[in-house]
């Protein structure tokens, strides 16, 4: 009977650093978090620009 192949699994390691995906206070959940917002802020340029009105307006958040 032969023995059953053990590997050590090590985690996967994100596609653009070499940190480890972590929950929590961790610099790659930091960096993806930025990265979000980064988009977040260019949308709000790109509706400003293209409506010609404030976002809190074109959200109808101010009258």
């Amino acid at each position: 009977m032969s023995e059953p192949m053990t590997t050590a699994e090590t985690p996967a390691t994100s596609a653009t650093t070499p940190d480890v995906p972590a929950f929590g206070w961790s610099a790659y959940a930091e960096r993806v978090n930025g990265r979000f917002a980064m988009l977040g802020f260019v949308a709000v340029l790109l509706i400003e620009a293209f409506s010609r009105d404030t976002f809190l307006h074109w959200a109808g958040l101010v009258p």
